[in-house]
């Protein structure tokens, strides 16, 4: 997983947050906090209804995004990244989300990684943000398409300058024959390019968004009657639809 520590979305406003905030007792959504009287199924309960919901599926996010940044979740930009084979084989893995707004959800890898083939061939994917600690988790599917060179370079060129080498050094999801192949790649490139130089971004590197259709928030509830509300493009339009548990 990229370790970057820079938050999504960062220059971005983050949109509105659900009603109530991220300090009032229980939280917006959060089942009533963690333990103690506001345990989920005690009466403070409030769950997640459709009056709590944002017009839109990003400004919702963005509120829950900022409430779990808030809570100290550690990489709460972290998702879950599923993409399906050429075979047909699912295949996960972590991912940091870097940005995101209407036109989708930014992540950056190495084009050549098993994700990126997977995407060239089939471009539909999943993205999941687990927020255990405040029984959360947000689901958004949609088709992926690569950043442009133009698109990528500001943010490579942001990232921290061990980071940079670290994309020319691994052609990520190759084999190696050990941890010193990858080690003596890293030790060349910092004599190519010592600290305070420019490193151009490699042309195998870039920045990938997926576009959402669907986007389901999970609010975990008692009794496992969790709440479950999904945003669904319809024309031009958001349709919310509740889902049984």
């Amino acid at each position: 997983m990229d370790t970057d520590s820079h938050p999504s979305g960062a220059g971005q406003p983050a949109g509105p947050a659900a009603p109530g905030g991220p300090d009032a007792p229980g939280g917006p959504g959060v089942a009533g906090g963690l333990g103690g009287p506001g345990a989920p199924g005690a009466p403070s309960d409030p769950g997640l209804h459709e009056a709590m919901l944002a017009p839109d599926p990003v400004a919702q996010f963005s509120g829950w995004l900022a409430e779990a940044a808030a809570a100290g979740l550690p990489e709460p930009n972290a998702m879950v990244l599923s993409t399906v084979t050429g075979s047909g084989r699912p295949r996960a893995r972590s991912v940091l989300l870097k940005s995101h707004g209407h036109d989708g959800f930014v992540f950056y890898t190495n084009r050549t990684s098993a994700k990126a083939q997977d995407l060239s061939g089939n471009p539909w994917a999943s993205l999941l943000f687990p927020w255990y600690a405040l029984r959360r988790q947000v689901i958004i599917q949609g088709a992926v398409s690569p950043l442009s060179e133009d698109e990528s370079e500001p943010y490579f060129h942001s990232r921290p300058h061990g980071s940079q080498l670290g994309a020319w050094a691994s052609r990520q999801s190759s084999v190696i024959g050990s941890r010193a192949v990858l080690d003596e790649r890293y030790a060349r490139l910092e004599q190519r390019w010592p600290e305070d130089t420019v490193v151009p971004m490699p042309s195998f590197w870039g920045g990938y968004r997926l576009r959402h259709d669907v986007v389901e928030f999970w609010q975990g509830r008692a009794n496992r009657l969790h709440d479950r509300l999904r945003y669904r493009r319809q024309g031009t339009h958001w349709v919310v639809e509740r889902l049984a548990p």
